[in-house]
């Protein structure tokens, strides 16, 4: 009987210590692409333009109620521009975004983010590190992202030229005049989780 009971008691033990040492599971939040925004922001000498591109897949990595992780992937089939009215101009910027002198989407028709890193700031924000992939090259990249209960924001600057996207950049062309394009352009993120 004795022995009975110290078996079950040690069992009780290691199987306890076994348990408490386990890694806690890390919650994966889907994001709901369909609800999701992401809109971009492009600049030049003369103007800007700006529109949107879809979410084909993503989310975000929390353990409690922490962000420790993410990935995600855009559809760069779907540029689209909001700034022109419809019509031949529209058509012909979206086309020219989406060919070989911009993202080259035939041959890169998905671009991806991966969260490599999260430093809480306060109870919402985190200074987040990540490497960004566009046509083929990857970038680190650092921005902050807000969580607030069933939707998370992030604005970041993405320099272009680091990822071989080459049309009217003074980075790679002299002597473009108010025809440059700059190499930086913003993209807004609005997350439905």
């Amino acid at each position: 009987m004795k022995k009975s009971v110290l078996s079950i008691a040690l069992a009780l033990v290691f199987g306890f210590s076994a348990t408490a040492n386990s890694p806690i599971e890390k919650e994966k939040k889907e994001v709901n692409v369909s609800e999701s925004k992401i809109t971009w922001k492009g600049y030049k000498v003369t103007g800007s333009h700006e529109g949107t591109i879809n979410l084909k897949s993503g989310h975000l990595e929390m353990d409690g109620n922490k962000l420790t992780g993410g990935e995600f992937v855009v559809d760069m089939t779907s540029i689209t521009n909001l700034d022109m009215a419809a019509g031949e101009g529209k058509e012909k910027l979206e086309g020219h975004l989406k060919s070989d002198d911009f993202f080259g989407v035939e041959n890169h028709p998905t671009a991806k983010l991966v969260i490599t890193s999260a430093e809480s700031m306060n109870k919402n924000s985190y200074s987040v590190k990540g490497d960004l992939t566009i046509k083929g090259k990857t970038n680190p990249v650092t921005f902050v992202v807000s969580i607030y209960e069933n939707k998370a924001t992030a604005t970041l600057k993405v320099d272009r030229a680091k990822y071989d996207v080459r049309y009217g950049s003074g980075s790679f062309f002299d002597n473009l005049g108010d025809k440059a394009i700059y190499d930086e352009f913003d993209l807004v993120v609005d997350l439905a989780l």
